[in-house]
């Protein structure tokens, strides 16, 4: 009888999925309901999955991803590629390519891609290419070099410990990179060669570069004593580090210096007049050689108790603020507010100092304060907040740190020195301590919604181990291949685990389908080790829709595609995955 209700709430359950009437998460939530209502599984059992370590490790993955992103470390290499292959398209799709695939072997690759999309945009509106070339290969390649390491993507760390929990030895670190490695190089090689004649060449899109100037704010900087900017020249002060950040005056007491004409080198208590990013202005405050004139010196921009943020605000038409000066205001009198820059749409201001602008309809102000000043500032009427901009700092100061903190989690991890969860966690609790990523950032980092899908599978999986019915379906899909090589039946479990993923989370086919390699090996006599590996690269196998993976999803919009683009290249490259790993596994891993 358990074998049924199972059997029906897995029915259920794929329908939902599929379908997604409603949240897969709240599905997830809702087989583990079931599975304790019907008496299948007790309560502490189909919570269990919230403990297990593949769920620890995902989460703390999730947060090390995010602080490498917030650093910048990954984009770095990425602004590199479009200085280097100066718009060639062969070499351009190489470089990108690769180092996808290489960021993605090691770091979640739904962060990778979503910072590529924007890289890629900015490169074709720079060089006239088109996008559309660009997009779904970047996708395909950052899933194939997924397989290649226990922690290129999620799937393999549940896969193996999964497998340990059946009393099969785990994947090591670098131990799926001896087939994985191979195929990934192959699928990249086919995306070279398919991508310029498989792939629409779809008109450019409005490039979002040209409006970089709209982006870029007014603010003054003051030199104090000691700092290394005594003696330099204005002009070439910030050339080198910040080449997009222009000094338009020097204000020396009651006289106003233009750099581009007077020659006039930097002193003490001067301040600068600079225009630049959100970034670029963050990155200067925190080297400490200059600071806000209205602020105290070293605003904090890193991890404590009370976090620190960067928020753009706008004037509205029904402030009181309307034609006082900035200094004037509410906002240069609060404590826990610091005005860092203003920006006023396509107009210039006549006053010479930044503190002195009178304010207008829709002028904005960029501001330092701690969080829990937010919900105060929320409910003013004066003006409104836009946190959007937050998101857009990348603290590159932190760069090394968060680099520094990632190899050293790889190294113990591939060593085996220490167990991959604690390695993972050990690096998130860094990565926050060092302020290379801030809590609020930590709490959005963490996906919530896949954490819940893969407990809720991981209870499902353990009722239909409990229950008899892997077994069941095991010997069913035994029967299927009777007679057959055991190399046909894993090229048969690779090939049901691709069409399941294709339309299912490759997490949830994962968890689904480990139970039923393990029977099915243990059915016929051989060792499961195999059919584990085999999961592992058939749950990544989804390049033939774009809802089979979320790095699909991802370059849908921006690469104007249609489905059927994913089937002309998706097909192709899910038989050469299905081909390879069926040969190869097998030579590395005996029946």
């Amino acid at each position: 009888m358990d074998i049924w209700i199972v059997s029906i709430i897995l029915v259920g359950t794929l329908v939902l999925f599929i379908t997604e009437k409603i949240p897969v998460s709240l599905t997830a939530i809702g087989i583990m309901v079931t599975l304790v209502l019907c008496q299948v599984l007790e309560p502490q059992e189909s919570v269990a999955g919230l403990a297990h370590p593949a769920v620890v490790t995902i989460g703390a993955m999730f947060l090390i991803s995010k602080g490498l992103v917030k650093t910048g470390s990954v984009e770095y290499i990425a602004r590199r590629i479009i200085r280097l292959t100066k718009g060639n398209p062969g070499l351009t799709t190489i470089s990108i390519l690769s180092v996808v695939a290489v960021a993605s072997a090691f770091i979640n690759n739904t962060p990778v891609v979503i910072l590529f999309i924007p890289v890629v945009m900015t490169m074709c509106c720079e060089f006239n290419l088109s996008p559309s070339r660009f997009l779904i290969p970047v996708s395909y390649a950052s899933i194939l070099a997924g397989t290649c390491t226990l922690i290129g993507t999620s799937t393999n760390i549940i896969v193996s410990d999964l497998s340990a929990q059946h009393g099969i030895e785990p994947i090591s670190f670098f131990e799926l990179s001896i087939v994985g490695i191979p195929i990934a190089i192959a699928g990249i090689l086919f995306l070279l060669a398919a991508a310029p004649k498989l792939m629409p060449a779809l008109a450019n899109p409005v490039c979002q570069i040209q409006d970089s100037e709209n982006r870029k704010y007014l603010a003054e900087l003051k030199i104090p004593r000691g700092s290394n900017f005594l003696g330099k020249e204005p002009v070439a002060l910030f050339r080198e580090k910040y080449p997009d950040v222009l000094v338009l005056e020097l204000v020396r007491y009651s006289h106003v210096f233009h750099p581009s004409r007077d020659s006039v080198s930097i002193a003490a208590d001067d301040i600068l007049l600079v225009k630049g990013s959100v970034n670029d202005l963050v990155g200067i405050i925190n080297q400490e050689d200059v600071y806000l004139p209205s602020s105290e010196k070293g605003l904090s921009f890193g991890v404590s108790k009370n976090e620190s943020l960067v928020v753009e605000i706008i004037i509205t038409s029904q402030s009181s603020m309307l034609g006082q000066r900035l200094i004037e205001t509410r906002l240069m009198k609060d404590p826990g507010i610091h005005v860092i820059a203003i920006k006023r749409s396509n107009l210039h201001f006549t006053e010479k100092q930044v503190r002195d602008v009178k304010l207008k309809n829709g002028d904005m102000i960029l501001v330092w304060c701690f969080s829990d000043k937010l919900a105060d500032m929320r409910a003013e009427k004066d003006y409104l907040i836009v946190e959007d901009v937050y998101e857009e700092i990348i603290h590159k100061r932190k760069t090394w740190i968060a680099t520094s903190i990632f190899v050293g989690m790889v190294v113990f991890a591939a060593f085996g020195w220490v167990d991959i969860m604690i390695c993972a966690l050990a690096a998130a609790f860094l990565m926050v301590f060092t302020g290379c990523l801030q809590m609020r950032d930590a709490y959005r980092a963490l996906q919530g919604n896949i954490l819940l899908l893969i407990a809720g599978t991981i209870a499902l999986g353990t009722a239909m181990e409990k229950t008899g019915a892997s077994q069941l379906y095991a010997e069913f899909f035994v029967s299927m291949f009777s007679g057959m090589s055991p190399g046909f039946i894993l090229g048969g479990m690779i090939l049901l685990t691709s069409i399941s993923t294709q339309i299912l989370s490759n997490n949830a086919t994962a968890v689904l389908m480990v139970p039923i390699a393990v029977s099915t090996a243990i059915g016929i006599g051989v060792d499961p080790k195999p059919f584990i590996i085999g999961i592992c690269f058939g749950a990544s196998a989804c390049f033939a829709t774009p809802i089979g993976y979320q790095t699909n999803l991802l370059v849908y919009t921006p690469g104007g595609y249609r489905f059927s683009d994913y089937l002309k290249m998706g097909i192709p490259l899910n038989l050469l995955v299905l081909i390879l790993a069926t040969l190869l596994i097998p030579v590395f891993w005996h029946f």
